[in-house]
């Protein structure tokens, strides 16, 4: 054989890694398992407690966490709506390469979603430190910012959905007093822009138009109505929630 020859039948072999295998042949066999009746599996890629609750709001528990380990630096000169979809869709991916030769979640949908905190193109991500995290919190004081909430949906047939979320925030003028008063409860730590809405941060806002699931890290609107138009169903849940309830 020919090098070339040995090049283009390397080019067209089909004995791809298991992982995508399996997820394939489940793939096919979606239509039968519906009909069976079988529950359809939901992995979240995050560990985050923020996201599990908002989750539980709306009735839905998944069934697997598969926090992603990824490179979250920014680009050179990326934009922070890019980023966070970027980052969002590279989440969701590493859990479907993660989950898809597990035999009992490897057909499951998969959720991501990544938040970021912007002052006009400028990405303030999440401080490392209490110096960067008042250097946050002096930038945000007295103005306004955006929180970008991009959510990616990876189906059973590997079809990928995403939305992105464009919240605008403003903060009241914060004193000296109040930004190291929230520096010593180290409510900062991990989050995007170095404040979490849901915590004592939520004192800081003054006036806050889109959604405030978002800026907490999940948008839920958006969120349910991806699930339920891939056939996710929800409202199922809340249905057995009420069959349940002895009042």
């Amino acid at each position: 054989m020919t090098a070339k020859a040995a090049f283009l039948n390397a080019l067209s072999r089909t004995d791809r890694p298991r992982r995508e295998t399996l997820r394939r042949e489940l793939a096919r066999t979606t239509t039968e398992r519906k009909q069976d009746g079988a529950r359809p599996t939901l992995v979240l890629a995050s560990a985050s407690p923020r996201r599990l609750r908002l989750l539980a709001q709306v009735g839905v528990e998944p069934d697997a966490l598969r926090p992603a380990e990824i490179d979250e630096s920014a680009r050179r000169g990326e934009m922070p709506r890019a980023y966070a979809s970027r980052l969002a869709r590279a989440k969701a991916e590493a859990a479907r390469d993660q989950i898809a030769n597990d035999k009992d979640i490897a057909s499951a949908y998969v959720l991501a979603a990544d938040t970021v905190v912007a002052v006009g193109r400028r990405i303030l991500m999440k401080p490392s430190n209490i110096e960067e995290a008042a250097g946050c919190l002096e930038l945000l004081s007295g103005r306004a910012h955006r929180v970008l909430t991009a959510v990616c949906l990876i189906t059973p047939d590997d079809r990928v959905r995403q939305k992105v979320v464009d919240t605008r925030v403003r903060f009241k003028h914060l004193s000296r007093e109040e930004i190291e008063a929230y520096l010593a409860s180290r409510e900062w730590r991990g989050k995007a822009g170095g404040y979490a809405i849901q915590g004592l941060a939520g004192s800081f806002v003054q006036k806050i138009v889109g959604s405030y699931t978002s800026v907490v890290g999940l948008p839920l609107t958006e969120v349910v109505s991806l699930l339920v138009g891939e056939g996710f169903p929800i409202h199922f849940a809340w249905v057995r929630a009420a069959e349940l309830d002895p009042s």
